[in-house]
């Protein structure tokens, strides 16, 4: 079996590890450095529980070969918290019931911080209009951004309240 190196910033803290080329980010993050938050759901990218920060953008990490994320920074929920201070969105998805049995909630919870940073680089989604405009906290907006993360238990409403009082008081 071949193997390879790879250096990355996990939450923070650099790792170095060898594995094999075909090991996704999820797998590495869960398997090998024993990163928990980013949840194996569906493992096709269509539930969003997998996804992660990766040099600041949403990805899915079940779709990453890890071997592309040489010298890259991934934040996962767990790594938005700072010196023990919830992050903003964390706090607002307890605040409004953003979760019910928790399980995409690490994914949903890094969707969200992607999203606030599409809004505060006024990148426009499907239905922001008109595109040349900049997006509005819209309940709209905010369900198509995070239409890629699926909640079992139905915490929708919780979890665009969430997003939105997170995003507007950013």
């Amino acid at each position: 079996m071949t193997t390879t190196g790879l250096e990355l910033r996990v939450d923070g803290t650099a790792h170095r590890v060898v594995l094999d080329p075909r090991r996704t980010l999820l797998d590495l993050l869960r398997d090998q450095l024993g990163v928990y938050s980013p949840k194996k759901g569906c493992d096709h990218g269509q539930c969003g529980a997998c996804t992660v920060l990766l040099d600041g953008r949403r990805v899915l990490a079940c779709l990453v070969l890890a071997v592309t994320c040489e010298g890259a920074e991934v934040t996962t929920a767990a790594g938005l918290a700072r010196d023990g201070e919830l992050h903003p969105l964390q706090q607002a998805f307890l605040e409004h019931d953003g979760l019910q049995c928790g399980y995409c909630t690490p994914g949903q919870i890094c969707s969200a911080a992607g999203l606030l940073a599409e809004f505060a680089d006024g990148a426009p989604s499907h239905v922001t209009a008109p595109v040349a405009s900049a997006p509005q906290w819209t309940d709209d907006e905010i369900a198509e951004r995070m239409s890629g993360n699926l909640c079992r238990c139905g915490a929708y409403a919780g979890i665009v309240a969430a997003v939105r009082q997170a995003g507007e008081s950013s």
